[in-house]
């Protein structure tokens, strides 16, 4: 075992850290069979010492996780991590969820055991003990759209999540809405909370109230839900935003059901513009977002760092732009 340090030997580790020796041997070649605690022990005493793996040219494999690939949200960011990879000269292997935020213990043991290049986790939430045994084994880790906190030595890539909400609601007041509700995705994932924050500070901008929020799944069953619950109050609002575009068509159908036209009576926002949004009944305006430069930028945050080389930036936020078509309109 060679490190930094001549004297770090895998008995002077497994004395230090209270193991045996191959104990210490395993944890260091990311072999399963020792106890989370015991392994965290370890790599806490290693990463307190200072020790540096051997030089070991890792696969020249990219690791994409998804929690779900359900929507094709998930598809613009794969053809950008996809275009990145192949100019950086690495395959990408993909590795979706199921739903789970959390990668489950086998899949943590898999990763060490094939050592990438890199992995770039999408809207999951690798636990603080994953992201330190990544990190211990020297796999350079880049989240992009983060449901939780990363490490702050974890590079991260989202985009203007609070701009893009405050930008849909601003063009709504301008046409004169005043009663704009919001359907928001969960609160608990920085990116919804960030896009409903937007919207409330553009709604106090203007001195009113936003007190239609409703906070839902970021599936068209979600909007459909909400929209039908707020379409159906004795007074109703005139325009609704929503968290991503799948929300919106859950909206026009609820609009659709309850007999209300989209835009004459009710203005309509989404989040992403997807390819669908521009070809939905009336085509849909939106807030985009660059998911494949994020899919990209992530790639490309990991070969820095593969590289040996410290990125500018932890964290990366991509504009978003307001794309206006025909679900919105002046308020009659």
């Amino acid at each position: 075992m060679t490190s930094g340090r001549r004297d770090l030997t895998v008995a002077r580790i497994a004395a230090l850290a209270g193991v045996s020796a191959p104990t210490v041997s395993r944890v260091v070649n990311g072999q399963p069979g020792v106890a989370p605690a015991t392994r965290e022990r370890v790599e806490e005493v290693l990463r307190e010492q200072g020790y540096r793996r051997p030089e070991v040219a890792p696969a020249a494999v990219l690791e994409l996780v998804f929690h779900a690939l359900e929507s094709q949200w998930a598809l613009e960011i794969i053809r950008g991590v996809e275009h990145a990879a192949r100019a950086h000269g690495l395959a990408v292997l993909l590795t979706e969820m199921q739903g789970r935020l959390t990668p489950e213990k086998a899949w943590t043991e898999q990763i060490l055991a094939r050592r990438p290049t890199g992995v770039v986790a999408v809207f999951s939430e690798l636990t603080v003990a994953q992201q330190s045994r990544l990190a211990t084994q020297e796999i350079p880790l880049v989240v992009v759209d983060p449901t939780g906190e990363p490490l702050h030595e974890t590079p991260s890539v989202g985009a203007t999540n609070w701009t893009g909400g405050l930008s849909a609601t601003r063009h709504l007041l301008g046409l004169g809405h005043r009663r704009i509700a919001a359907v928001g995705g969960p609160v608990r994932w920085p990116c919804c909370r960030a896009r409903l924050d937007g919207h409330r500070a553009a709604m106090d901008a203007a001195g009113v109230p936003a007190e239609l929020i409703r906070e839902e799944v970021l599936y068209v069953e979600g909007g459909l839900r909400a929209a039908r619950e707020l379409l159906a109050l004795p007074e109703p609002p005139s325009a609704i935003v929503c968290a991503n575009d799948l929300q919106a068509m859950g909206v026009y159908r609820a609009a659709r059901e309850a007999g209300v036209r989209v835009p004459e009576e009710l203005s309509v926002v989404g989040f992403d513009d997807l390819d669908f949004a521009a070809w939905a009944g009336p085509p849909l305006t939106t807030v985009r977002q660059p998911l494949f430069r994020m899919g990209a930028t992530a790639v490309d945050l990991v070969a820095e760092l593969a590289a040996g080389r410290r990125p500018e930036e932890h964290r990366v936020e991509l504009g978003t732009t307001l794309v206006v078509r025909e679900s919105t309109g002046p308020l009659l």
